[in-house]
């Protein structure tokens, strides 16, 4: 009888962890999301929401001579400008496998992406997010990601 309790309360611990985690993962994809859409639409506001006030930022990519470079992002601040500043053209990122993890306050997503100027497609690689819970809210502290013109699977 022992034995049978102590599977049953495992089980329940299991499950609300497992219910737990399910829940953060959404909130961090809805994170991700409200990032995307502010850029869609202009509004460095919106994107405040979601990126913490140092935010960091990094992109590896290969120079024309083919080596291996990375180069350090804008701060926060100046990629909520960039955003908030008018465009000729809509920013628009597509992205697809989605992949989250989360344990406790720390999060971390990664993604396929492809990025669009309007309609015309800019450059695509993989987006790796960071991010922390701050006051039930989850922040984006750190984004890198590759970016190449070719070997887009859209």
């Amino acid at each position: 009888m022992k034995k049978c309790f102590l599977l049953a309360m495992i089980s329940v611990f299991a499950w609300q962890y497992s219910s737990a985690q399910s829940a953060d993962k959404e909130a961090v994809a809805a994170a991700i999301d409200k990032l995307f859409k502010a850029m869609e639409l202009g509004d460095s506001a919106m994107a405040r929401q979601v990126l913490d006030d140092q935010m960091t930022g990094a992109t590896i990519f290969k120079d024309k001579s083919g080596a291996v470079n990375i180069r350090r992002e804008k701060s926060s601040k100046e990629f909520l400008d960039a955003i908030g500043s008018p465009h000729d053209v809509v920013w628009h990122e597509e992205i697809w496998n989605l992949k989250i993890q989360v344990d406790g306050d720390f999060a971390q997503a990664w993604c396929d992406y492809a990025f669009y100027a309007g309609k015309t497609f800019s450059h695509c690689g993989v987006d790796a997010m960071q991010f922390y819970r701050k006051d039930g809210v989850w922040k984006m502290f750190h984004i890198a990601d590759t970016r190449r013109k070719t070997g887009c699977e859209i």
